[in-house]
């Protein structure tokens, strides 16, 4: 108990002043990864304070990610070190279970549409009529921009002539898309703000650009407007990046209302929107209506992105961007520094295969299938689960975010080695923040890559490690 002592200063709160110390104990490795903190009232006898105190200090501790508490057993310190390591453990556990080896696991963490349903076939068909078509000329570098009939199909299909397609550039992913963007546009210590958690592949982009990021709590509408305003009036805020379909990984999509909201404060405090259009081809909800905010934008603040990769097949990376007049010329730039040119072969054949109208028809073909898996999960979420998890239904997308009931004893580190274990992968939430301590109970379910009788197979093992951890 002695290393907890301290002189207590009157001017600062006395339990801020304990949470500090404590903290500075679990980054000192005195108090190690694990260890169990004193009792409450042991404590507060201790230091001669009120138990309140130390609660608030605890609370303040579980809030930067240092402790974590377990009902019915008590308080226990977590160190810095644990979560960093666990990135890069994460990384590398997942590089030996992909491949072959993933075959005998049931992964729940996939974000892309599952290859046994892509249309080869027709594929097959597409690729040969192109090169019947265009001979050599089909593997000839494009301009860095893109191939220009791919980009006229994309603004004849899916916005019905209404952008500049000059305005439009062919990327390899909505990942370039995002590095391209931010390339051109954020510098060192620019202010970014972006939804909290967020998909990790554009957060490591911030990060590497040096920006000071700027976390929103996403709602189950969108994010936290009055936490937005706040942020706003004090930072000049460039640039926020924002996921407008069931966002990765909460699932949540945005309102209407606040779709508009998000583009008056663009204009009114003079930021631009970075849209990154994610999977809303596939909408479960019958009630849900598609509008993009780069379709609502009036203004010209609105930078999209959109990934084909996602909902095609990951292997054929393309993906499109589409920048305002202003930014044009930046951004092209910036992708020309990046690479030269996306694969001529495919983006000719993705141009032919819409025009031809399979792209419709295996949109409607993903619908049908994933609807299934969906429902599947959610079923089995709400009657099996309930007890365990809280869940914001996301209706549509290919995965559910879930969050840990207080009353069970687990994070979602230890989950996961649990469920790894069982030959189970899924996606903990640390993943998804700017600060790793962040995101404790809360995981992943991603249902693209697991057939029926896998997902059930899969959610019976989680129920099950689940309830062992029961208090």
């Amino acid at each position: 108990m002695e290393k907890y002592l301290l002189n207590l200063d009157e001017e600062m709160p006395k339990y801020l002043q304990i949470s500090k110390h404590i903290e500075k104990l679990i980054n000192e490795k005195k108090v190690k990864d694990g260890e169990r903190l004193p009792a409450i009232r042991t404590l507060a006898k201790f230091l001669d304070v009120n138990t309140v105190t130390i609660v608030s200090a605890y609370k303040l501790l579980q809030q930067k990610g240092y402790a974590l508490q377990k009902m019915g057993s008590g308080t226990y310190a977590k160190g810095k070190e644990e979560r960093k390591n666990f990135l890069k453990q994460y990384s590398n556990i997942y590089k030996k279970v992909s491949g072959e080896s993933l075959k005998g696991y049931i992964d729940f963490s996939g974000e892309t549409t599952c290859s046994e349903f892509f249309p080869v076939e027709t594929f097959k068909k597409v690729l040969n009529d192109v090169l019947d078509r265009d001979g050599a000329e089909a593997f000839v570098y494009q301009s860095a921009f893109g191939y220009e009939g791919l980009r006229k199909s994309i603004n004849n299909h899916f916005w019905d002539k209404r952008i500049d397609t000059d305005n439009i550039m062919i990327v390899s992913g909505a990942q370039q898309g995002i590095d391209i963007v931010a390339k051109a546009l954020i510098n060192v210590n620019d202010n970014i703000a972006i939804e909290k958690p967020t998909y990790s592949g554009a957060l490591n982009v911030f990060k590497g650009r040096r920006a000071n990021i700027f976390e929103i709590d996403m709602l189950r509408d969108g994010i936290d407007i009055g936490a937005f305003k706040k942020i706003l009036k004090k930072n000049k805020i460039n640039c926020f990046y924002i996921m407008s379909y069931f966002q990765n990984p909460t699932g949540s999509t945005y309102s209407m209302q606040k779709k508009r909201e998000i583009l008056n404060l663009a204009e009114e405090y003079d930021f631009y929107i970075l849209e990154d259009d994610y999977l809303s081809e596939l909408i479960f909800d019958k009630d849900m209506e598609y509008k993009s905010f780069k379709s609502l934008d009036t203004n010209d603040r609105v930078i999209y992105v959109k990934s084909f990769s996602k909902i095609f097949l990951p292997g054929i990376r393309l993906g499109y961007l589409v920048s305002p007049y202003k930014f044009k010329d930046r951004i092209q730039s910036s992708k020309i520094n990046t690479d030269i040119t996306t694969s001529s072969l495919m983006q000719r054949a993705l141009d032919l295969y819409i025009k031809e109208g399979y792209w419709k028809d295996h949109m409607k073909n993903l619908n049908e299938a994933y609807k299934e898996r969906y429902n599947l999960m959610k079923n089995y979420i709400e009657e099996i689960l309930k007890d365990k998890v809280e869940v914001n239904m996301p209706g549509g997308g290919l995965h559910f975010y879930l969050k840990i009931s207080d009353k069970i004893n687990v994070d979602c580190l230890e989950l996961f080695y649990k469920c790894k274990k069982e030959k189970v992968i899924i996606t903990p939430g640390v993943l998804f923040y700017k600060n790793n301590f962040d995101g404790e109970k809360y995981f992943r379910l991603g249902f693209s890559q697991t057939n029926v009788n896998d997902i059930e197979k899969g959610l019976n093992i989680i129920n099950r490690i689940l309830r062992s951890f029961t208090s």
